[in-house]
């Protein structure tokens, strides 16, 4: 009885704190609405109401695939490029 109920709390404690590194902000969704944005640190997440949606704010590369094209006069050449972002308000 006691260890069932322990495993639960032990459980439920483990989805309620959330720690959000420098880099990262979390989104706070309240029943599927936004409530706010919590910066680096130590989160409680109330689990099965609230729910929390990190975003890296670190700047991200995406590699584009190189492509096929045909000019105007008709010569082929191959185009890449590569492409940086980051988000700057989460």
């Amino acid at each position: 009885m006691f260890g069932t109920l322990g495993l639960l709390i032990v459980g439920l404690a483990f989805y309620t704190f959330r720690v959000l590194r420098e880099y990262e902000r979390g989104v706070i969704f309240f029943l599927g609405r936004f409530q706010s944005v919590k910066g680096p640190g130590l989160i409680i997440v109330i689990p099965g109401i609230q729910q929390i949606v990190k975003v890296d704010l670190r700047t991200m590369v995406y590699d584009v695939p190189t492509q096929d094209v045909i000019s105007r006069d008709n010569v082929s050449v191959k185009v890449s490029a590569v492409i940086y972002f980051r988000v700057l308000d989460a």
